[in-house]
């Protein structure tokens, strides 16, 4: 499935006065120490999904998805359209995918990035990890802006609110990243990849899942996800997450 998002246009207004932190270490501290008395060690995710045309505009093609995920170490992505199914499993830095055929590849490193922003979230991470890994994203942590988007103040880490073409992490000090963007190479060049996550709901304690999340390239509409379900510590088995399982079975 095509990775890489871009948001639909969202109301942005500039807020006067001053920040809601000092700099992007100090809003994600403060997230950070929000949950800290929450326990979270996986999450079963059940969604729907909706590709869509190149021009962004027209549904192609819809399916269902199975996501895994173990906090800040691994991802497994279980999705069926029109009755093929596709694992991605992702873990640290590297996918594997395997195919409806049973045939399991290795994906290539600017692949393996996108499928990997589920995991950048702050739990079991500080500041100064998620800093330094969304610098290989090429987001800078000395621009910062705020802005409110429906009605909720959001710290922009990477770009001002006026810039459109800068790599970014949109931050709400309650939900987490509500908007990540970044540049990255797609077949014809290079994209501009907007993920935006909205709807967000309580799970348990102070956690909170969007329910609602779409990718855009260059200003269009790729892929919009809708999730159905969202349960969290049920300690899934740890072969689920092995790539030499994945090879052997699917």
């Amino acid at each position: 499935m095509p990775r890489g998002l871009c948001a639909l246009p969202l109301v942005l207004l500039l807020v006067a006065g001053p920040s809601i932190a000092a700099d992007a270490r100090s809003v994600i501290d403060a997230y950070i120490a929000r949950l800290a008395g929450t326990t979270l060690d996986d999450l079963v995710v059940e969604q729907t999904f909706t590709l869509y045309h190149p021009d962004g505009r027209h549904p192609a093609v819809r399916g269902t998805q199975r996501l895994l995920l173990k906090v800040g170490r691994a991802q497994r992505l279980e999705q069926i359209v029109d009755g093929q199914r596709e694992v991605r499993l992702t873990v640290g830095v590297r996918l594997w995918v395997r195919q409806p055929d049973g045939r399991v590849y290795e994906a290539a490193g600017a692949e393996a990035r996108r499928d990997r922003v589920p995991l950048l979230t702050a739990f079991r991470r500080n500041a100064d990890d998620l800093l330094t890994e969304w610098r290989t994203y090429g987001i800078r942590d000395d621009v910062t802006d705020e802005v409110r988007v429906r009605g909720r103040s959001v710290l922009i880490i990477g770009a001002r609110a006026s810039d459109r073409d800068r790599p970014a992490v949109w931050v709400d000090p309650e939900y987490g990243i509500v908007r990540f963007i970044t540049r990255e190479s797609v077949a014809d060049g290079s994209a501009l990849v907007d993920i935006v996550f909205s709807d967000h709901r309580l799970i348990f304690d102070r956690f909170v899942y969007p329910y609602r999340q779409e990718m855009f390239a260059d200003g269009r509409l790729i892929v919009a996800v809708a999730v159905q379900s969202v349960i969290a510590n049920t300690r899934p088995p740890d072969d689920l997450f092995d790539p030499d399982v994945l090879k052997r079975r699917p």
